[in-house]
């Protein structure tokens, strides 16, 4: 029987332990996380406010998404922010109709500039009250089913328990020095996985994040510490000697 991909996702959700990394590796992962649930996505951009209630793109794969994010945020229209405000999700089938455009003129000309045709945003909710927005880009018109909606909501659900659990042990810093954190943590992934595609041209950038992630819960290491070793061109450390058979 083969594995449920999204189950598989939840599983690794759910074994997360939040004492074992930083915010900034946490909230990487959830983005992550959530572009194995919809292959079809292209990108991932997680919206979080900062402690002025002020949206903002800090994590996300891909240059692009925070990009287009600010067309938004700029206008204050956008499908990201109606899953944000209103805690539902909003699906944009595709862009270029004249319904769409109307509705959010900024945003899909942003898109537009950088070839997307379809997005899904989708509400991480707690007890009611919106932690921020998953929203997830395509190049293709109609590349999110209704299944994938189900499915992404699922994940936000799961996603949301971690951030929130996250949060709280981390609760002694600022909200904006954590998500300054999770930019630097992101750019520094961003590299490593770049490293270990140029490296192995089979490698696509879910299976390369995937082994950074195996890395760190197998040597107990921050994700970022395992990326940075990497960029650095630094080997791992000798084990020692109890470690040793």
């Amino acid at each position: 029987m083969q594995n449920d991909p999204h189950a598989e996702v939840l599983r690794a959700l759910g074994s997360f332990l939040v004492t074992e990394q930083s915010l900034g590796d946490t909230l990487t992962t959830v983005a992550h996380l959530s572009q194995q649930v919809v292959p079809a996505a292209q990108f991932v951009g997680l919206l979080l406010a900062d402690e002025h209630g002020r949206p903002a793109t800090r994590v996300f794969t891909d240059e692009a998404a925070p990009e287009i994010d600010q067309a938004q945020y700029d206008s204050d229209r956008g499908p990201c922010l109606d899953a944000w405000r209103r805690g539902r999700v909003v699906t944009l089938g595709d862009l270029t109709e004249s319904d769409t455009r109307r509705r959010y003129p900024e945003f899909a000309a942003a898109c537009a500039a950088h070839d997307i045709r379809s997005t899904v945003s989708v509400p991480v909710m707690s007890q009611g009250s919106s932690l921020g927005a998953l929203n997830l880009y395509a190049p293709r018109p109609e590349a999110f089913t209704s299944d994938n909606e189900q499915a992404l909501v699922s994940f936000a659900d799961a996603a949301a328990v971690v951030m929130v659990n996250s949060y709280a042990y981390w609760g002694a810093f600022s909200l904006s020095e954590q998500l300054n954190e999770a930019m630097a943590s992101r750019a520094e992934i961003e590299q490593a996985k770049g490293i270990l595609m140029a490296g192995d041209p089979l490698l696509g950038p879910a299976e390369a994040f995937d082994m950074l992630r195996s890395a760190s819960q197998r040597e107990n290491v921050k994700l970022r510490d395992i990326a940075r070793r990497i960029v650095e061109r630094r080997p791992p450390p000798a084990p020692s000697p109890q470690d040793r058979p």
